[in-house]
């Protein structure tokens, strides 16, 4: 059974069509059009069409970046997307004419790469998406924990530093002005426009252009061994890693999964992040530590995730959640039942 799954970040949509072990069969990706939620709706329906003419697909889900409340249809609010109490489900599925859920984005990463990626095995996984901003998903025994109102792992906006940078969110110092794509360019752009001697190579591999610093670029330049790319990506994963111990002292995972784009930098990211973790976590030198390890799917993450909970939302929907866990398995009833009785009344036709 082949689903599709849509991942809408802060700019960029990306679908692909998805097989029942994980597999992409086929990516696209379009800009995200974040001005105009029916912009953005658009280039759903756009980018779902063509996949269809060339599949055939029973579902689709969408993993959103914004609060996705527990019936998996509204997104309640983005910080980097112009929806606000948007119902995204009820003004898409008749459009695309498919069984259709709607998640957050970093629900649907975790729920990938707990099935198909890193954190297979895992008892309590928490999954990181290290983007425009920082998303997060919770698996606790094999189940996706969503919280009271679909709501749960929105730790990017936990306040790290108090009266800090100002988050879209409309707070300061949230921990993803730190620790993300945004405050890796941020602080790369800062840097070059003081036309510090630190700086002067980084600007110079951007063509002398602050436009052309991304997070994409300033990793590639970390990558090619730029000694400036190199520290400011220390940075972001000093941030991370004491996000992460205050995670653990909350949460007690086995392991924490790291994703999203800044991900691809890979151990220029990873290993300051776990130096600074081991340094803060609580309780050092007497408790076990939580692993630390990169994503399998890195960016594809999203989609696979949002297809597979698609694919299983049409033998469990999402309505029937409890306690904030979902998915759920259930135990056959009504026909099921009938039909375990025929087959005990109808002789063996052997």
């Amino acid at each position: 059974m082949l689903s599709i799954g849509i991942d809408i970040g802060g700019t960029k949509v990306a679908a692909g069509v998805v097989d029942e072990d994980g597999a992409i069969l086929e990516r696209l990706q379009r800009p995200t059009p974040s001005h105009s939620p029916r912009a953005v709706e658009d280039a759903i329906v756009d980018i779902v069409g063509e996949l269809r003419t060339r599949h055939r697909v029973q579902a689709a889900g969408i993993g959103a970046a914004g609060w996705v409340d527990n019936t998996q249809s509204i997104v309640r609010f983005s910080p980097h997307l112009a929806w606000r109490e948007e119902p995204l489900k009820d003004r898409l599925v008749d459009r695309i004419e498919l069984p259709l859920i709607v998640d957050n984005d970093a629900n649907a990463a975790a729920w990938a790469e707990y099935r198909f990626g890193s954190g297979r095995g895992a008892s309590v996984m928490v999954c990181l998406t290290l983007g425009t901003g920082i998303g997060g998903g919770l698996v606790i025994d094999g189940r996706l924990f969503r919280g009271t109102y679909g709501m749960a792992g929105e730790w990017g906006h936990m306040i790290s530093v108090p009266g800090g940078h100002r988050c879209e969110c409309g707070n300061r110092g949230c921990w993803e002005q730190y620790a993300s794509g945004n405050a890796l360019v941020r602080e790369a752009k800062e840097l070059a426009s003081t036309n510090s001697p630190m700086a002067y190579r980084l600007l110079e591999l951007m063509g002398g252009d602050l436009e052309n610093i991304t997070g994409p670029s300033v990793t590639a330049a970390a990558l090619e061994g730029e000694q400036t790319a190199i520290e400011l990506l220390a940075d972001v994963g000093g941030w991370l890693g004491q996000g992460i111990a205050n995670l653990a002292a909350a949460l007690d995972p086995d392991l924490f999964v790291i994703g999203g784009g800044v991900s691809a930098a890979g151990d220029l990211l990873l290993q300051p992040a776990r130096r600074m973790f081991s340094r803060t976590l609580t309780g050092r030198g007497f408790r076990a530590e939580a692993r630390l390890e990169l994503a399998h799917f890195r960016n594809d993450a999203g989609l696979i995730g949002a297809a597979d909970l698609a694919r299983r939302a049409m033998i469990e929907p999402p309505e029937s959640a409890r306690f904030g866990f979902w998915p759920r398995r259930r135990k056959a009833r009504g026909a099921s039942k009938r039909s375990r009785r025929r087959a005990r009344r109808t002789p063996d036709a052997s």
